[in-house]
């Protein structure tokens, strides 16, 4: 009897522990949600809900050009960062992962010691690059710059998934006349779609949400990303802020990272749990 009540406890706790942590995470976004919805007046009272429904702030931000160049901006220099992450970060986790080479260690070393630095720290250095190739205020300046971060995880995430990887399949294609790139592209990379979906979405969410360097290398709102964009919402005076409008941007912004997330979610899971590596 006395062990059935520890097991309910046990089990209760753990759920209040679950639900306690569901709404620290959750709490902001939803009300970054119920903010959007309010009217200006209705923004300092303090409530938890929406009596009534308004979408002037949508209508608002939604009308500004600025913001939909800023999602066009950050739709591509986001894509073109995940594509060239999961490119560079394939081929180099192909030759660390599947070859024994004098120096391998190092390299690995070298590309996590990369990823330990601080943005603020390489930030001038970048800038001086950025300049001399004639990017700055130019997307694919941001590409370049975000590659810094992105590109170490991708090729660290790769590589432990490479090495796990059977070396009969590889032998195998060898057999079969198959060159590198062929071993690569049509044995590899079947097996490698639950991390190459993995890193693809890090990458994405990484480029999306990144603040300092499209502050820095971006001059003109035609070239800004959405966090720039945000971040220079101002209000009828330097003093106020329409934090309706902001939460609006926020949400909207938020939302296909969301989609996104659980739109391949199942994907990930199912590949991860499939047994594919071991057939």
């Amino acid at each position: 009897m006395n062990r059935n009540i520890m097991r309910i406890l046990a089990r209760s706790g753990f759920s209040l522990l679950v639900v306690l942590i569901l709404v620290f995470c959750l709490f902001p976004f939803y009300y970054a949600i119920i903010t959007s919805f309010k009217s200006s007046s209705e923004l300092f009272q303090a409530s938890y809900w929406v009596n009534q429904l308004h979408f002037d702030n949508y209508q608002h931000i939604l009308g500004q050009e600025t913001f939909i160049h800023s999602l066009f901006n950050s739709v591509l220099v986001s894509t073109l960062v995940v594509g060239l992450s999961l490119l560079l970060g394939l081929t180099a986790s192909y030759a660390l992962g599947r070859f024994e080479f004098r120096g391998r260690s190092t390299v690995l070393m070298v590309i996590l010691a990369v990823s330990m630095f601080p943005q603020v720290a390489v930030l001038s250095g970048l800038f001086e690059v950025i300049r001399m190739l004639g990017l700055y205020n130019n997307p694919f300046g941001l590409v370049i710059s975000y590659m810094l971060f992105t590109l170490p995880f991708t090729v660290w995430i790769l590589t432990t998934f490479m090495q796990q990887l059977p070396k009969e399949l590889e032998e195998a294609a060898i057999v079969d006349g198959a060159t590198p790139w062929m071993t690569l592209v049509r044995v590899m990379m079947p097996l490698l779609w639950p991390a190459l979906v993995t890193t693809g979405m890090l990458a994405f969410i990484a480029a999306w949400n990144e603040f300092l360097f499209a502050l820095t290398f971006t001059l003109t709102d035609d070239q800004r990303t959405v966090p720039v964009a945000i971040a220079l919402i101002s209000g009828a005076s330097q003093y106020e802020l329409p934090w309706g409008i902001i939460m609006a941007a926020s949400v909207l912004v938020t939302l296909p990272l969301v989609i996104m997330v659980l739109f391949f979610q199942r994907r990930i899971v199912s590949g991860l749990t499939a047994g594919a590596v071991k057939g």
